[in-house]
């Protein structure tokens, strides 16, 4: 009896020997196969989606570094536009493709606003996403016409205290960067400056360029023509520091308003669950395009402030700005659905 026990306590042992030799086998292919995956990533196009119509700055961004990637990556990117829902339906479509790497969303800031005044999203923006990289910076600056009264932010906002004021001003959109720059700004400044949104930053412009508006505030790449043109006087830019293309145009937040910054940020995502060696391989990559001399001349000509944060700074701004928005948003009653 006692050899009969002896015998099925190695079988046994045996058994967990060769299960334990199997699974060590098998993950040591799984791993493999991730290793490969990775060390042959990418191996033909990437699709970029972007969540605006083509021709706008978003576009434009994904377009350039898409191209470049050729020269990094080996291969050049797909750009494909599926405007919709603020965004929410190009964000839906990427975040439910395969997380290998190949398909990548091109967002701004509005990917962060959105949770803010939508009631339901079709997505979570916080956990259906792997950050990739933040490529650029633009900030907004606030603009009145060439003949306006107002000469500094100073004398506008004096005139914007009382409850009931004729300063208003237009912005690119209900719920846009903008729109929620003009809004901290009332919070900051304790002003009544009254909103007038605008389906975008051309109709906005064309308003304020001609008198009809007193103020609005819009990207500093669609105002600055018309800035150094002579036809608008701007009064701030809406960035932490000044913007390297309107050198003599001072922040908000130095204008006595410390802490104000929202400036406008662009950047790639991936679906959640990309492997951590495409995350850095898609970073590396694309962080190589932004520094070609070709690319940095033309995102400088665009008024672009290249960034480069690899995916966990993104994360933290993204996730960031979600919680800023969302307790803004609140605080100014604002919903767009």
């Amino acid at each position: 009896m006692h050899r009969f026990t002896t015998g099925l306590l190695n079988a046994s042992t045996l058994a967990r020997s060769v299960t334990v030799a199997a699974l060590s086998l098998s993950l040591l292919g799984t791993c493999a196969i991730a290793s490969d995956t990775a060390e042959g990533f990418p191996n033909r196009a990437i699709n970029i989606t972007v969540t605006f119509p083509p021709g706008g700055g978003t576009d434009i961004l994904a377009r350039l570094i898409g191209n470049a990637l050729t020269e990094t990556l080996g291969h050049a990117a797909v750009v494909e536009n599926k405007p919709g829902a603020s965004g929410n339906l190009g964000s839906k479509y990427v975040a439910e493709r395969a997380p290998d790497g190949y398909s990548l969303l091109m967002v701004n800031s509005s990917f962060a606003i959105n949770p803010a005044v939508f009631a339901t999203m079709p997505f979570d923006p916080k956990k259906d996403f792997a950050p990739i990289i933040n490529v650029a910076f633009i900030p907004s600056v606030l603009v009145v016409p060439a003949n306006s009264p107002y000469k500094n932010l100073a004398e506008l906002l004096t005139a914007a205290k009382p409850v009931k004021n004729d300063v208003s001003y237009g912005s690119c959109g209900n719920g846009t960067p903008q729109h929620l720059a003009g809004e901290s700004l009332n919070i900051y400044a304790k002003t009544y400056v009254t909103h007038i949104p605008y389906g975008g930053c051309g109709p906005a412009l064309k308003d304020v360029v001609g008198g009809q508006i007193p103020l609005a505030i819009i990207t500093a790449s669609s105002a600055m023509s018309l800035i150094k043109g002579g036809k608008l006087r701007a009064l701030a830019v809406t960035s932490a520091q000044r913007f390297g293309q309107l050198p003599d145009v001072p922040t908000v937040a130095e204008q006595g308003y410390a802490g104000y910054e929202l400036s406008q940020w662009h950047g790639l995502l991936a679906p959640a669950n990309t492997p951590l060696a495409i995350q850095q391989k898609l970073y590396d990559g694309i962080n190589k395009a932004l520094q070609l001399p070709a690319v940095k001349d033309k995102l400088n000509g665009l008024g672009y402030t290249p960034a480069n944060d690899d995916p966990a700074a993104f994360k933290k701004i993204l996730d960031s700005d979600i919680d800023k928005f969302v307790k803004l948003a609140k605080e100014i009653k604002l919903k767009v659905d």
